[in-house]
């Protein structure tokens, strides 16, 4: 048997940026929907139109933001 390679460095600074990344999104996409709530009770909208539409922006913001971090990624 031949001995086993230590992993490398980047690896676990990729795996660190890759958790990172799933709790800006998590982190994103709730207080976009938070604010929506928020927005629809201050103008008392009852087809919660502004909660749909911030947490469509925070979901766009979040891919977004994952792409550019996917590309500072070295294998």
């Amino acid at each position: 048997m031949s001995p086993q390679k230590p992993p490398k460095k980047n690896s676990f600074k990729n795996a660190a940026i890759l958790t990172g990344i799933a709790f800006e999104m998590g982190i994103i996409i709730y207080l976009s929907v938070q604010g929506g709530k928020w927005l629809d009770t201050q103008y008392q909208n009852e087809k919660n139109i502004f909660t749909v539409i911030a947490t469509l922006a925070g979901v766009a913001i979040s891919i977004w933001l994952v792409l550019q971090q996917l590309k500072k990624i070295k294998y």
